[in-house]
Formats: structure tokens, sequence, C-alpha cells
């Protein structure tokens, strides 16, 4: 979901008007036009030309089957399925990083960096420790620039950004890129790229005492309707916004500066922009509107394909050329009665068939407006592909098209942690618990990870085990165990250690592991049927999901799986066929497999083979669920349960790690500055350093690999 479960439902809509102190800041005056007009918007594919960019992420959509004989979400919207299949590649071999969870997962995406790098590692909301030693929660929608989004607080202890770099401060934004290039940067419900939460949000753009501020404290949901969810960022000297109120775009940690640029925040301002009625239809013709019938953004769980797809068509129709898009969940009721729909259910088909007409009608509009895979990068991919919990359904043969399925149990398996604890192990040690399928603990009093109290407390928990209400057996809830040495690993501690847990267990993903009363006097475990599609574990199923590239350049492949790669490649590979860059080296490495020679960069060109195969080696020693990480997790696991002598097994794994991991960042470190270099700086690939780079990767895929095994 776009917004988390618990207690991050609640924070969006919490977000006081104190949350985050904030200065004024005076809107631009509007209607002025720079003298020469619009900077150029100048994008690029080889020698061939790109006029447009369109970025679609959904929320949970599947490429592969949930049920074996019920056509995938993919399948079910074969508009878009043959559309990618049949002008570019649809990799079928593409991965989340951890935690896979929705504001993680856009964010690796439109970032090219792993959660250690953007800040948002645990998601879709966190918790840091304060000062008394216990922990507050904050929510992972927060817009670029905030600080930590703790509705319990006016005045959160943590004082790091919300997108918290490695080096303490704000991580580059993915529209900066765009916009120094000339080119406005339409923004349609893309996680931190628009204003997530009235009050905090709305004071730092607008100005405490503005009109705006007032109109959120008096109705928060017609703030959220007028300004939340849609902008655009806008190029310098922009003729299209400046016939708009526009405010300052201010990220003041951007490298290399980002000054004098303007944004349009909110479908108050966005709207009568790009539509002369100051009105967005939806691909099916309909006025999008919020829950009361009022023209604006209907809600972030409420962007269909078909209302996201129509503000990106009017966006693009309007002279924004490059558009990024989030579109909501196909298998939850998203209107009453709320909950979650099985594999082949009625609804979930309908809204699969609604999501597929939206397709069909968004892409014969653009091709009436001559946007089409000649002249337009398109890309789109899924964030988590969600773990289905639920029984079998009836009858048997159903495949949800011609014969509908039943299910009289779905829903994920509630497992309270605190309860389980205290009548399983005897365990009364205080902790809080980012609820989750890969629950992040947090002991109180912020106790090291060799500590004694830690060390009981994992050993405990790694021997929790409950009934599932399912299948009647009788499941160890934990998978594996991770402390921070092994969180390091895989890229989830970030530049803020207040937010580092004491360990984090990945659960068998039936589970949802959260932190009620401490006994079972109501019972901890038992069917949460609001909710039946669990992710963020370390699961093949859940960390495995598909990513479709069309446009010049792009090598019309079909379906592959041939290539593995994630979220962290997207963002490389878009600017190196757009002939833009970042200033700062990604995570991940261009996906050239993918690319017609031509539209390679020049680095690339005569060292393609080279360059792929220390690619290859590189993903499967850097990225989150890569072999690295699934021998390091298995290694971790090991010495976290282990109970020996002077904890001599733990203290030595640890040790491993420690030293593996070391090891791997620097190594890693290299690789990526040399993909880098080859990709954006017209480096001729040094293949001699290559070689060695890509056999020292293997070596130490080797060692993780024994040390797995020891």
């Amino acid at each position: 979901m776009r917004n988390g479960k618990v207690l991050a439902l609640a924070l969006a809509a919490a977000l006081g008007a104190g949350a985050v102190a904030a200065s004024p800041v005076a809107a631009a005056p509007t209607g002025s036009r720079h003298a020469s007009g619009q900077s150029r918007c100048s994008l690029n594919s080889g020698d061939r030309k790109v006029s447009h960019v369109i970025y679609l992420q959904f929320d949970n959509v599947h490429f592969t089957r949930d049920n074996p004989n019920v056509p995938s979400d993919l399948e079910q919207m074969p508009h878009l399925l043959n559309f990618l299949r049949g002008n570019g590649v649809l990799d079928t071999n593409h991965h989340t990083p951890l935690i896979a969870h929705t504001g993680d997962d856009i964010l690796t995406s439109i970032t090219g960096l792993y959660g250690s790098h953007h800040g948002q590692a645990i998601s879709n909301s966190y918790r840091y420790y304060t000062p008394s030693g216990t922990t507050s929660s904050a929510n992972s929608f927060a817009y670029w620039t905030d600080g930590v989004a703790d509705s319990s607080t006016p005045t959160p202890t943590d004082t790091a950004p919300t997108m918290v770099g490695q080096d303490g401060k704000i991580a580059p934004a993915p529209w900066a890129a765009y916009t120094k290039a000339g080119c406005d940067f339409g923004s349609v419900s893309t996680a931190n790229t628009v204003l997530e939460n009235t009050g905090v949000d709305i004071n730092k753009v607008f100005g405490a005492n503005s009109p705006e501020a007032a109109e959120a404290k008096a109705d928060p949901s017609l703030a959220t309707t007028d300004y939340l969810g849609i902008g655009i960022h806008c190029a310098k000297h922009s003729a299209l916004c400046a016939k708009g109120h526009t405010n300052s775009d201010l990220l003041p940690d951007e490298p290399g500066g980002y000054h004098g640029y303007q944004a349009l925040f909110g479908a108050k301002n966005v709207d009568p922009v790009i539509s002369a009625n100051g009105k967005i239809t939806a691909t099916d013709g309909s006025t999008i509107t919020d829950p009361k019938g009022r023209p604006g953004f209907p809600g972030f769980d409420a962007m269909s394909a078909a209302n996201s797809l129509g503000y990106v068509a009017k966006m693009q129709e309007s002279g924004v050329p490059v558009t990024y898009a989030y579109i909501s969940d196909a298998h939850d009721r998203h209107a009453a009665p709320y909950g979650a729909f099985g594999p082949g259910e009625a609804g979930y088909v309908a809204q699969l068939k609604s999501y597929d007409k939206a397709f069909a009608a968004f892409f014969a509009r653009l091709a009436k407006d001559g946007i089409t895979a000649a002249n337009t990068q398109f890309v789109v991919t899924s964030d988590e592909n969600d773990h289905f919990v639920g029984g079998k359904p009836t009858p048997a043969n159903c495949d949800g098209v011609t014969v509908p399925c039943s299910y009289g149990q779905v829903g994920e398996v509630n497992a309270n942690a605190r309860g389980l604890l205290a009548t399983q192990q005897g365990v009364s040690t205080p902790f809080q618990v980012h609820a989750d399928s890969a629950p992040n603990f947090y002991l109180d009093g912020h106790p090291g990870p060799a500590s004694a109290t830690t060390r009981a407390f994992e050993r405990a928990w790694s021997k929790v085990t409950a009934v599932n209400p399912i299948s009647g057996r009788t499941d160890t809830i934990s998978k594996y165990l991770a402390d921070p040495a092994e969180m390091k690993i895989l890229h989830m501690v970030t530049g803020d250690p207040l937010r580092t847990p004491t360990f984090t267990s990945f659960a068998n993903p039936d589970y949802y592991v959260y932190a009620g009363a401490a006994n079972c006097g109501s019972p901890c475990v038992a069917l949460g049927p609001a909710y039946a599609w669990n992710h963020g574990d370390f699961s093949a199923d859940i960390d495995t999901t598909w990513l479709g590239l069309v446009g010049p350049g792009v090598r019309h492949l079909g379906t592959t799986h041939a290539v593995w790669s994630d979220h962290t490649d997207i963002r490389p590979t878009m600017l190196a066929l757009l002939g833009l860059d970042d200033p700062y080296t990604h995570d991940g490495r261009v996906l050239s497999e993918f690319l017609d020679t031509s539209a390679l960069p020049r680095g690339l060109r005569s060292d393609r083979d080279a360059y792929q195969r220390l690619g290859a080696a590189f993903k499967q020693l850097n990225a989150g669920v890569g072999q690295f990480a699934a021998d390091t997790l298995t290694a971790s696991t090991k010495g976290i349960v282990s109970r020996t002598p002077g904890d001599n097994r733990y203290l030595k794994t640890t040790a491993g790690l420690n030293r593996l991991g070391a090891a791997r960042d620097r190594l890693a470190g290299r690789i990526a500055v040399l993909l880098d270099n080859a990709a954006f700086h017209g480096h001729r690939l040094d293949q001699g350093a290559a070689n060695r780079l890509t056999q020292q990767a293997r070596s130490l895929l080797r060692q993780a690999h024994d040390l797995a095994k020891s």
C-alpha cells in the first residue's frame, strides 16, 4: 500500500502545523516570463532525440501468477503487457531492495541509490531512538526536504532529514537532473517528490501565515485535495510554470547547488496551468475528484490507473516533457467495504480490467498526441511483489476470468511479538517494534548488539512459534535475523544512527508481526482479513518483480529473464539513454544488455562485454537481495541463534561479517566508480581493471558462501 499499516496510516493524517518548524517561503511573482522564453529541454539517445519521458511505478502488480490457474496481473492487462513486449523489453528477473516496501522501492528506483544512501531503508514508516532510550515512530512519506515526520510531537528529537544521506544531509533529488537540462518535471503521487502531509509541508512551502496554511488548519481534507500529491518541478525560465502560482523549489543540500528554481505544488496550482477549466479528467473521461466530489487530488490510495494516467497524459499534452507517476494497487478494495482480494476474486478481476481499459485509452490518447515509442522513453515497473496469504480457492479449478474464485480464508497472520515472547519465552525486556512482515526490533536503552540483553532477546525471538490458522501447521515465525553488521551489508543502516534497529527479523511471509500486550489474553495469533498481501521479507516471491523499457535506443527483446537487475539500475539506465547525469555515483549500473549499440554511452561501445561481466558480478556482490546478501544473511542468522561458551560462535561470525562487509564496500565502491565513469564521463573501460575487479568480486562471493556454510 502507498500508506503503511498500523502507525503509518495515522501519521499522515495526524501531522500538525507544528510538526517541523519552518520559515515562510514567499511565492514567486506569477505571470512573468524570461525574455528568452522557456529553456530548451535537452534529451537524447545516442544520435536520436527523445521528446518525452514517462515513468510509471505500480504498487504491487505482478508478472508472475499467484495462483497457477489465474492469469497474473499483467496478463490481465494485455494493453500494457503487449505494449512493453512488442516495443521494447520486459525484464522478469528484476528485484527490489531491502526492506521491500513501497517507500523504499520507489525511492530506490527514482534515485538509483539503496536505502542506506537515500535514508529510507525501513519504510513505510520507521522508528528512531529518543534521548529517553525508547523510540518514536515517523512516516517515510514526507516531502524530500522534510525533517522527521513524527505526529506525536511538534519537535522531534531526531534532527536528521527524512531523506538522509550518509553525510547527514538531504539526499540528491531525482528531478534536478531534468530541470537543470531545461525540462519541467511533473510528479503524480510519486513518493516524496510531492507534498505528502498537510501542516508541515504546507507551512514549509507556503508559509505558516499563508492562506494555504489557514486552509489546512480549517479543513485538512480540502488542503489534501488542493496541495498534496501533485506537483511540477520547473526548469528555469519555464514558460508553462510562469502561467501559474509558483513557489521556490528549495534543495539546500543539492550537490552543485540548486538556486533560482520554482515549482507548482498541489492540484490547486497545477490544474489551472495544464487545463483550461482547471479540472483534470481520468482516462475514462470522468473528472478526478476527492472523496467529497471536489476536483483535485483524490488521495494517494485512490491513484488508480485511470486517475494517474489521466494526469500524466494531461501534463504531457500541456508541455511537461518528463512525468513520473505512481499507480495504486489493484488487489485491495479502495472503497467500503475495505479489505483484501484473493487472486481471481471478482472484484480483483474487475479492477484489473479497469486498469487495462485505462492503459488502452492512455496509449490511444498519447498516439493521437504524437507521443509514441519512437520519441518517448517509457519506463514501467512495480514495487514489492507481495506474498498472498490465504486459503485455497473454490472452486479448485477457478481461473478468475471465466470462473470467479472465492476464499474462505483471506488475510495475513497477525502475531503479537510481545505476548508471544512473554508467554513462550518468559521475556519481559522492554522493546518497541516497527510492525511488519520483516519486523525491526528496538530494545529500550539502545543496548549494543553483543550485550547480554540483546543476545538473550534475539535467541528467544528465534524460537517463537505460532499455529498458522490457515495451514494448521506450527511455524517458527522468524526465518532470518540480522543485527547491525548484517543490516549494513543489506544497505539498511542509514546516515542517521538513531534509526538503526537493535536487529531485524525476516519472518515467514505469512506473518505480520506487531507488539501488543505482554500477554495472550486476546489471541496472540489471528487472521487479519483487512490485509492479505505481505511484503518486506527476504523471500524470492516478494523480492522478484519486473521492469519494462520502451523507446529510442531500447532493444526489442520482448520478455526476458536473462539479466539480473534491481531497482538501483533503473535510474542510471534512464539517464544514459537520455544523455543526462547525476552529481553522484549510483548504486546500480546501466543495463547495457537492453540498449542498442548506437544508444550506448561512448565509454561502453567498445567494451560492452567487459562492462556487462563486471556489472553482473557487481549486482550479486552489492544488491540487497543478491548472492552476497543471501549468504551473509544465512551466516548472520546462524551466528545470532547460536549458544556457545563465551558466545564465541556469534562473535566469530560477526567479525567475519564485518570483515566481509568492509571488503565488499571498498570493492563495490571501486566498481561503481569504474562503471559510472564509463557510462557517464566518457572514460573508456579499462578491460584489465574490469577483469581484475570481476575476479575480486567473485572471490568475495565465494568467501561469503563459505561463511554461510560454516
